[in-house]
């Protein structure tokens, strides 16, 4: 098992920054692959972000390419998603989540944190 908290989220304008943390506990945190997702609503769970297990080989939607950074710290057991120029689009619940591949679909994750609001105003 292991257990994912995200925090970070929150209320800011466009062209702001924002940066999201996720702290992982339990079994061994260098041993998944990372990723990012988001769900705006009334809209299906959304890849954002991933990264391998050595925190190599980034990929990100196109939607967020050249704006967001996605980074771990397996010696702190936490995966970051740095969030520049946000956009109104940005607006959604964001997930981290672990897994065994760099995937960008939502079901090759097997564990999930809660969730945190990141709401941009125009």
């Amino acid at each position: 098992q292991v257990q994912l908290v995200e925090s970070g989220g929150g209320l800011v304008q466009a062209g702001d920054s924002l940066r999201l943390s996720c702290a992982a506990s339990g079994r061994t945190f260098s041993s998944y692959a990372m990723g990012w997702f988001r769900q705006a609503p009334a809209k299906e769970r959304a890849f954002v972000a991933a990264i391998s297990l050595s925190g190599g080989s980034p990929t990100y939607a196109d939607s967020v390419k050249g704006r967001f950074t996605i980074s771990r710290d397996n010696a702190k057991n936490t995966v970051t998603l740095q969030m520049n120029s946000l956009k109104p689009e940005d607006t959604a619940v964001y997930y981290c989540a672990a897994g065994i591949g760099i995937r960008s679909w939502a079901q090759a994750y097997d564990y999930w944190g809660q969730g945190t609001q990141v709401t941009v105003s125009s």
